[in-house]
């Protein structure tokens, strides 16, 4: 069998170098942290975030292709978070 890529395009797109679905404000890191943190079904997302059946499984066959780079960018992202975090937690302490 001959694996072949889909075109996501249609429900993907980028924003500030990050993948979303298409015309949303949603980015598909989010939807995939928020189903593994919730064990949540592809209805749940679809109900939890006003989207089409399509929209969320696109969004989880991108995160399959793309696993390895959107994982280290995650934490790239978390690291970055916690830091601006403790800095500014110790300037307001000042």
């Amino acid at each position: 069998m001959i694996a072949e890529k889909v075109d996501l395009s249609k429900y993907i797109e980028m924003r500030n170098d990050r993948p979303h679905i298409r015309g949303r404000k949603i980015p598909i890191m989010f939807l995939v942290s928020f189903q593994k943190a919730n064990n949540s079904s592809v209805e749940d997302l679809c109900d939890g975030y006003s989207l089409s059946r399509a929209e969320v499984l696109s969004a989880l066959l991108y995160y399959q292709e793309h696993q390895a780079e959107l994982d280290i960018q995650d934490a790239l992202d978390e690291k970055e978070s916690l830091e601006y975090f403790e800095r500014y937690a110790r300037d307001r302490q000042k």
